[in-house]
């Protein structure tokens, strides 16, 4: 389940897990009721990146900071790590 990785790009585990924090973030902005203007505010970031963004262009943005506006939104973020049952780890986004 990773349309970033059939695509074979690079960073297909990261552009999910980005994607996926977007997708959140725009769930909390319609839910919270805030325009564009009124998130960037609360967010820290300028009104042209959240824009950008919810037209799906973040590559400006980092993970780091992605769930940074989350939390300035007013979510959680819990990180788990655990012993991978494979060789290598992955990354994984668990929304709840």
């Amino acid at each position: 389940g990773n349309v970033f990785a059939d695509l074979e790009l690079h960073d297909a585990e990261k552009l999910k897990i980005k994607t996926g924090l977007v997708v959140e973030i725009r769930k909390a902005m319609r839910a919270l009721g805030l325009t564009q203007q009124a998130a960037a505010k609360r967010m820290g970031i300028s009104q042209p990146k959240v824009s950008a963004m919810m037209r799906g262009d973040f590559s400006n943005l980092s993970e780091r900071k992605l769930m940074d506006c989350l939390n300035r939104l007013g979510y959680d973020i819990e990180i788990k790590v655990r012993p991978a049952k494979e060789p290598v780890g992955h990354l994984t986004l668990v929304i709840a």
